[in-house]
Formats: C-alpha cells, structure tokens, sequence
C-alpha cells in the first residue's frame, strides 16, 4: 500500500472515529451496548445534538493544522494559534477546559507558547494532562513524515500552544512518530517511536505504551480523558484489529470519552489499512471528507518537496 493512499486514511480516519464517537460521548459501555448493542453506524442526535457524521473539536482542530501547513508550508506556532483562536471564537459546541483556557489568554494578548505553560502550571495534578493536543496532532505525521527530529519537534511544540505537560508533548511526538512509521511501511512503528524518546519521554507514558508495542494483553484499558489513558487504549486498539472498521467501533462502544479515543484510534487505523479499508457509508456521512483528502495529499507532497 502507498504513503497515497495510507496519508488520507489518517485524517479520515480521525475524522470517522470522530463522528462515529460523537453522539456517545460521555455514556459508559453499559449504556451504549444497552441502547444499540454494538455503535457502527453513524447517527444523528445523542451527545451535542448534531446530525450523523458530525465532527467535533478534534477533527476542527487537525483541519486547522493542516491548513496552516499546506498554506505556510512549515510549523508556524502562530499562525496555529490564531487559527484555533478564529475556532474559539464561533463558539463550537465541543471544547475542552485546557483548550478553552490557553486559547481565551492566547485572545488576550498571550504568546502563543506561553499560554499553555501558564494553565498547565496553573491545574492540580490529575487535571493537568488532557488528550487535547494528541487528538489533533496527526496532521504533522504527514508533513514531516521524511524528518523524524523534526516531527519530534513541532510536534511537542504544538501541543503546548494548549497542553503543556510532558505527558501532552510526548504523548503527540509518539503518536506522530508511530504514524509515520506506518507510513513508511514499518512493521514496529509504535516500538521505534518509543524507542526514539525513551530516554526523554515521562517514565509513565513509556511503561504505559510498551506493553502496546509488544502485543501484550492488557487486563484494563481505560476510556477517559487522560492523555495516557487516551493513548494506550487508541493505539491497543488500533493495532490488535483486523480492520480500520474494527479499531474504531471496539475503540468507541468502550464509552467515555468516544469521540477523541475514536478519532486517535481512527488515524492510526487510518494508517494501518489505508483510505479505502474505511467504511463508505461512513465517510458519505462526513461534509469535510473531500477537503481531508486533498489536505492529506498536499501534506504529503510538503514531505517530499
């Protein structure tokens, strides 16, 4: 399979874990098996109140990445912020805490990489490290998939434009780095990608990560918005399947935060099984599909060049 085909499977990927997660988001396993059994198709209502297909902050975000990439043609912290500021200002009807806060302060005259530092130092442990910036991140996987330093690098320094912790910024470089890998056809993309940050990296999103790559199972896997948690379920799920269809359904009717477990779920499956192992009848369901694609594509044509 070609880096053609897999770079467009990463944002639809996302996208469709997305919308698939959305109207459930925040109901337990229990009440989604309870209401629909098993959750694969896309439907309209629930959570948010929004039509089938309906993406939330986590593919509106990863738009604004990518466009500012395609239109910059390199990381421009700033012109990053103020497209996720732009965002926050027509009053989206998903957003989280830390987002809200550092963009609010970015509004206010805060540099853009300073915002983040300040909320993060600003929360209590246990509220400092929310999977805000690993499920927007993708988009960096594609540009810089030629230059694992430097994705390493914007990757970190564009999660703190919000998310500040360690836990944040190294959680993105993983995922990023395991995304590329899998663009290139690697067979342990998520070992290499941990490899490469292991000595840097907090021990607990290493320990976290490392049974992942090694195919081992594990006895719990946990569905809220903790970056570490959001991350070891997204990627356990990802790879133990055997379709892109398979990741994002077993990542979502885990409950809880379903709408970000699903979309990181679905861009590495995106990855894994390439644009065309997505459902059609979801992606008919997505307005913003065409433009992913062709987001992907010049993406893509930026690692080349």
């Amino acid at each position: 399979m070609s880096t053609v085909d897999r770079a467009p499977g990463i944002l639809l990927g996302l996208a469709c874990g997305d919308a698939l997660g959305r109207p459930v988001e925040f109901r337990s396993a229990t009440q989604i098996k309870r209401e629909f059994g098993q959750l694969d198709e896309m439907i309209g209502n629930g959570t948010h109140k929004q039509p089938a297909g309906t993406i939330t902050d986590d593919t509106e975000l990863a738009l604004r990445i990518a466009r500012s990439l395609v239109e910059q043609k390199e990381f421009d912290g700033a012109d990053v912020a103020e497209r996720f500021v732009e965002w926050y200002r027509s009053g989206p009807f998903d957003i989280g805490l830390m987002t809200a806060d550092a963009l609010q302060r970015i509004e206010n005259g805060m540099l853009w990489d300073e915002a983040g530092q300040e909320v993060w130092e600003e929360r209590p442990e246990g509220q400092n490290a929310g999977n805000g910036s690993v499920m927007r991140c993708a988009p960096y996987s594609i540009a810089f998939s030629e230059d694992p330093d430097q994705l390493l690098s914007v990757s970190k320094a564009s999660s703190r434009i919000t998310h500040a912790d360690p836990r944040c910024t190294y959680g993105c470089a993983v995922l990023n780095l395991t995304l590329a890998g899998l663009l290139h056809g690697e067979d342990e993309p998520l070992r290499r990608a941990l490899n490469r940050v292991r000595s840097e990296a907090p021990e607990e999103l290493v320990e976290a990560l490392d049974p992942v790559a090694k195919g081992a199972s594990i006895d719990t896997l946990r569905n809220s918005g903790y970056v570490i948690h959001s991350l070891q379920t997204a990627l356990h799920d990802a790879f133990a399947a055997d379709s892109a269809e398979e990741a994002i359904v077993t990542a979502v009717n885990r409950g809880g935060d379903t709408d970000t477990i699903g979309a990181i779920t679905g861009a590495v499956a995106g990855a894994r099984f390439g644009a065309g192992g997505l459902p059609d009848r979801w992606l008919e369901t997505i307005d913003e599909r065409e433009e992913l694609i062709d987001l992907a594509l010049e993406l893509h044509e930026i690692s080349t060049s």
